[in-house]
């Protein structure tokens, strides 16, 4: 019917209105472009920037040795070949990072990186922890949805070791944060005994786990987003920003009916999201016009799909979309390493260090920590509920546009507070210095809890394309940039665009989309693309997860190197 409709109006294209600039939108987006002749394409968004939760700062770079930060989303793994192959086609790159983390305080302190008291303690139950997810792998199929607290308690692991061992090993990967006791017992396993999906893989039955996982850090977003939105105006790809979708009005045979409002752009272009929505609103002039499209793809949260839908929405869709759980959390982007200092461990301390754990010497790597520890990530449980965690970024040390030394005065670090209706009288946000404050952020992120591998994930497909509404966005598997990717190209080959012939020859690449579009689609791709050509030598590794194309580099903190020449060249 809609075909019909089209051909009635004079019109041979799809006429495509993409909901959300961020990795999903813009994804989707791209790869419609690629078909100039077949989808006429409309992408919006309600804030006056490209790429969602991925944006970047200005810092003072004669303070902090770089001039700006990225916010929000700031790297992943060898395995994002995706969003890998996203950057090369807008002329970055993302940099490689050996990933130092910092777990606890005092007497709970733990990493990667060395030995230590806490990990000698606990000896016997690191080793029958290693035990439990051999066994959680062979019976995969009994224990994968069970929360990882459940699971704790089933093999009778002691709280302490639960709560400072277990527990910030998963809040890590997926940004879990208050939400990681709840999170299913598969995810936890995989990230240990998965030689491709596995961050802390292989397991160490000594001391959890002692290798330093292989990751990326990604290029400066806002220049990244905005290179990417200027090529989708050369492939004449309309799009509309501080533009917000308010309501949908009617799905029908015919087509999809919206209503459109303009926002007025904030001075940081961040607009209060959703503010039409709330009373009183903050476009008072601002009048909501309607407008008519074909295809309707929603790259937003699942709540806010629930929320514009409401009109139109099926019973399905209001119990799927209604499963999915999210918490407020704020991140203070600052400088005080006084707080840093008192509730982190920042440097190694020979008194917390270990030289043998279970009989086994440790001196090489505690040599190697006295010189090179720099944590990165760190997390922290609140003394009143270790359950309960904060989270923080040293972005110095993990950031590739910082120099490799800078004086830990001088470090920007991000601190995390998680969940503000449930756990915020935890919060030690005003010890936090104002004067430190560079920016504060505010996010509704998911909870990976196991009701949404329960109650969502299994059944998104049942909502692909009915009523002409696609779904993209890394709440539809996991919070991953590399997933909002995968699902916008999805959404777009659902369409009828061409899924990139490059990647389809990258077989890790290939099989990642396939299971994707398979679990989010209920369908499986069929290759398209000759077996000759680009693409066909980028996966390397085991299965081919890691990734050797464009898009990535081979030294550390090649960003700022590159910077250091082009000022060279310069004077």
């Amino acid at each position: 019917m809609a075909e019909q409709n089209r051909a009635e109006n004079g019109r041979s294209k799809k006429k495509v209105l993409v909901v959300g600039a961020g990795a999903a939108g813009m994804s989707c987006a791209h790869h419609l472009s690629q078909h100039p002749d077949k989808f006429d394409v409309t992408l919006i968004d309600a804030v006056d920037y490209c790429g969602g939760q991925a944006f970047s700062i200005p810092i003072d770079k004669d303070a902090h040795g770089a001039s700006w930060l990225n916010q929000g989303v700031q790297g992943g793994s060898n395995i994002f070949h995706h969003s890998l192959t996203m950057f090369a086609r807008q002329g970055h790159h993302a940099d490689p990072v050996k990933l130092q983390v910092s777990f606890g305080k005092d007497d709970t302190f733990w990493t990667n990186v060395f030995p230590t008291q806490l990990l000698a303690r606990h000896a016997k139950e690191i080793k029958r922890f290693q035990t439990m997810l051999t066994i959680v792998r062979w019976f995969e199929v009994f224990f994968a949805i069970l929360p990882i607290k459940y699971l704790m308690k089933l093999f009778f692991f002691s709280e302490e070791f639960s709560n400072t061992v277990a527990l910030p090993m998963i809040a890590l990967f997926l940004g879990t944060g208050n939400a990681t006791p709840e999170v299913p017992s598969i995810i936890l396993e995989r990230l240990v005994t998965s030689p491709t999906y596995g961050m802390w893989y292989p397991g160490d039955k000594l001391s959890v786990v002692s290798n330093l996982p292989p990751m990326v850090v990604f290029p400066n977003f806002s220049v990244f987003y905005e290179d990417w939105r200027q090529d989708l105006l050369k492939r004449k790809v309309d799009v509309r920003l501080s533009t917000e979708l308010t309501e949908v009005v009617k799905r029908d045979k015919t087509g999809v009916v919206v209503k459109l409002i303009k926002r007025t752009p904030a001075p940081d272009s961040h607009n209060p999201i959703s503010a039409w929505a709330t009373s009183g609103g903050s476009d008072p002039n601002a009048k909501e016009e309607e407008e008519a499209f074909d295809e309707l793809v929603l790259c937003v949260l699942a709540d806010t799909a629930n929320r514009i839908l409401k009109p139109t929405a099926s019973f399905r869709e209001k119990k799927i979309l209604g499963s999915a759980k999210f918490s407020d959390d704020i991140t203070v982007t600052h400088t005080d390493a006084d707080y840093m200092r008192r509730h982190y461990e920042n440097f190694y301390n020979p008194e917390q260090a270990v030289s043998a754990l279970s009989g086994v010497d440790q001196t090489t790597r505690l040599e190697m920590a006295k010189k090179s520890f720099k944590p990165m990530y760190y997390i922290k449980q609140y003394p009143s509920d270790r359950s309960k965690l904060e989270m923080c970024f040293d972005c110095t040390n993990y950031q590739a546009q910082f120099p490799p030394e800078v004086p830990f005065e001088n470090h920007v670090f991000q601190t995390i507070f998680l969940n503000k209706e449930r756990d915020g009288h935890l919060w030690d946000i005003d010890e936090i210095k104002e004067d430190k404050i560079i920016r504060k952020d505010w996010w509704h992120q998911l909870c990976h809890s196991f009701t949404h591998y329960l109650f969502v994930i299994p059944w998104i497909w049942l909502l692909q394309g009915h009523k002409h509404t696609r779904f993209a966005a890394a709440w539809t598997l996991i919070n991953a940039h590399e997933v909002a990717v995968m699902s916008g190209i999805a959404a777009a080959v659902d369409l009828g665009a061409q899924y990139p012939a490059d990647l389809e020859r990258d077989k890790f690449a290939l099989l990642s989309f396939r299971l994707y579009y398979l679990l989010t689609y209920g369908r499986w791709y069929r290759k398209k693309a000759a077996k000759e050509g680009p693409g066909k030598d980028w996966a390397s590794g085991l299965y081919g997860s890691v990734y050797q194309g464009p898009g990535s580099v081979n030294q550390e903190r090649t960003m700022w190197r590159e910077e250091v020449e082009k000022k060279a060249s310069w004077s």
